[in-house]
């Protein structure tokens, strides 16, 4: 008996990561100690100094059960970018710059080119964001883990000059909200989505007028990173008052995260354009309006604040790194909460 036969294979370990380490050497930045594959990631912190009282920032997160339609599909290279996005989103709406990620994938049996695809995915996310990845782990699994599954989390770090923090606390009446577009239901809701669709194969990949997609591509598309929307932003000189990463719980959980109390988000509704697998959504699973922003982005992955003198410039900046802002509402004096009209 060896630990191959009791089902953990080391040599496919090795593989995974000589297949990987292409696509992490792309992410790395001038901080970075060391290469892939010792006991723990280096980061210099040498340039923090600079900052006159520098705070780190953390995040971890996964993809939630979004990887049960990467497996479906056998489509594996995108799914390490929602693990990055739902990490570093967190950290750049607190003020913050990520650093680094580090990614853990447990599967019931390692398969070295699926796992180099989840990677390649993991650091497109850290080039998107310009964070390093500079360590992870691949677990096997087996007897707890089916052979041809696996799960996917992250772990990122970052920093902000506490002066630069995000904190809601200067929070005003009469404050513009700015949304950001999704691409769409990102990697929340998917228990919810799950039910509403058939997961086979063939129901993924059936074309939707209406998406100009198949449903699987719809909903396998990557979550949008906002590192560079708000950086752009800072550099334009303007300070963000308050900010919301919409993630589960939708709208009516996450707003409130950046309101100071006495103040009410007031949201309106028809101020953007829904994407279309939401209008889906709702019909085929017969899911109300309200139960619909309580659980998905609906169309807006990150919600600012901001004074109304710096709404041209903050449209601006969010337009030149490819995003899509929308003025969505405002803020007003009353009970801590969000209107929906």
């Amino acid at each position: 008996m060896d630990y191959k036969n009791a089902g953990v294979d080391i040599e496919a370990g090795y593989k995974s990561v000589e297949l990987m380490k292409e696509h992490v050497k792309k992410t790395m930045r001038p901080e970075v100690l060391g290469g892939l594959g010792g006991f723990s990631g280096a980061f210099s912190l040498a340039k923090i100094k600079e900052m006159e009282e520098p705070v780190l920032l953390s995040g971890t997160d996964g993809c939630g059960t979004k990887v049960k339609l990467a497996m479906i599909l056998d489509k594996h290279d995108t799914i390490g970018i929602d693990a990055v996005a739902m990490c570093v989103n967190d950290i750049a709406c607190a003020g913050g710059e990520p650093l680094f990620f580090l990614d853990y994938i447990a599967c019931g049996k390692n398969y070295p080119e699926k796992i180099a695809s989840i990677v390649k995915g993991v650091a497109e996310g850290c080039l998107q964001s310009d964070a390093a990845l500079i360590g992870g782990e691949t677990a096997e699994h087996p007897g707890l883990m089916p052979e041809d599954e696996y799960d996917l989390a992250g772990f990122a770090v970052g920093v902000c000059d506490k002066k630069d923090m995000i904190t809601g606390e200067n929070l005003a009446a009469g404050d513009v909200l700015i949304g950001m577009a999704s691409t769409g239901v990102h990697s929340n809701g998917f228990s919810l989505v799950r039910k509403v669709f058939d997961m086979t194969k063939d129901s993924l990949n059936t074309y939707y007028d209406e998406l100009g997609a198949t449903l699987g591509e719809t909903l396998l598309a990557s979550t949008r990173i906002y590192v560079k929307a708000l950086r752009a932003i800072k550099d334009a000189g303007v300070t963000v008052k308050a900010c919301s990463h919409i993630t589960g719980g939708g709208f009516y959980e996450n707003i409130p995260r950046m309101l100071k109390d006495n103040t009410v988000a007031v949201v309106q509704k028809d101020s953007y354009t829904v994407p279309p697998i939401f209008d889906l959504m709702a019909k085929k699973g017969n899911i109300d309006e309200q139960m619909m922003y309580n659980t998905f982005n609906m169309g807006i992955g990150m919600v600012l604040a901001v004074d109304p003198e710096d709404v041209d410039a903050v449209m601006k900046a969010i337009r030149s790194t490819g995003d899509t802002p929308y003025v969505i509402g405002h803020i007003e004096n009353g009970e801590k909460g969000v209107q929906l009209c």
